[in-house]
């Protein structure tokens, strides 16, 4: 009796160091899954307001961003970020919307500039949105009326501590788990169909 108990016991350790061992590798799998995260940051190349000027400096020589492991791309398939870089007009809102949606996950935001945060100089405006937060994930906000390149540059290396660290929850997670709460500020906004519309021969093109 007291043979099979031992045994029994000298098994339930062994099955518990074994998975103790797994659960050691998930955790190593995903801090190295973190860092890679962070250090690979592509970003589609979509100028919203007027702080687009000041992104062209830091993707090119003078700051050098790439160094730290962030590069433009051309869609929003490819893309890891989005930066919403000032104000938002109601008509650009919906694009803004329709192009987080077809980034795939992990996706992150960067709202460039007071308008996206209080509204800023268009605070009053019939036909800009306040806080984009409301609208879509947002990860990091870099204050400024426009924020100078080096703060944008400050911008993406918090998010990168943030990443590799995992001491935020992603905006893309909120907006999928709290998805009726988007929702129906954007329909409040824009209407229920909240994507843009495109006239179906628009200079001889079928953008149907």
């Amino acid at each position: 009796m007291q043979k099979g108990f031992v045994a029994y016991n000298n098994e339930q350790k062994s099955l518990e160091a074994e998975t103790e061992g797994i659960k050691n590798s998930q955790t190593l799998i995903q801090k190295a899954m973190n860092w890679f995260s962070a250090r690979s940051m592509f970003v589609v190349a979509y100028g919203t307001g007027c702080g687009a000027i000041e992104m062209p400096p830091v993707f090119t020589s003078r700051y050098d961003i790439e160094r730290l492991g962030v590069v433009g791309v051309a869609t929003p398939r490819q893309a890891d970020i989005m930066i919403v870089s000032g104000y938002c007009s109601l008509k650009t809102l919906r694009r803004v919307i329709r192009t987080y949606e077809q980034m795939s996950e992990p996706k992150y935001v960067i709202a460039l500039g007071s308008c996206t945060i209080n509204g800023g100089m268009y605070w009053d405006s019939y036909n800009t949105i306040k806080k984009l937060e409301e609208y879509i994930g947002v990860d990091m906000y870099v204050a400024g009326c426009m924020p100078r390149p080096e703060a944008l540059i400050e911008g993406f290396v918090k998010l990168q501590e943030s990443i590799r660290n995992n001491t935020i929850q992603p905006g893309y997670v909120k907006y999928r788990e709290d998805y009726a709460y988007y929702q129906a500020n954007q329909e409040k906004l824009l209407g229920k169909e909240t994507q843009p519309v495109y006239e179906e021969d628009y200079a001889g093109m079928n953008l149907s």
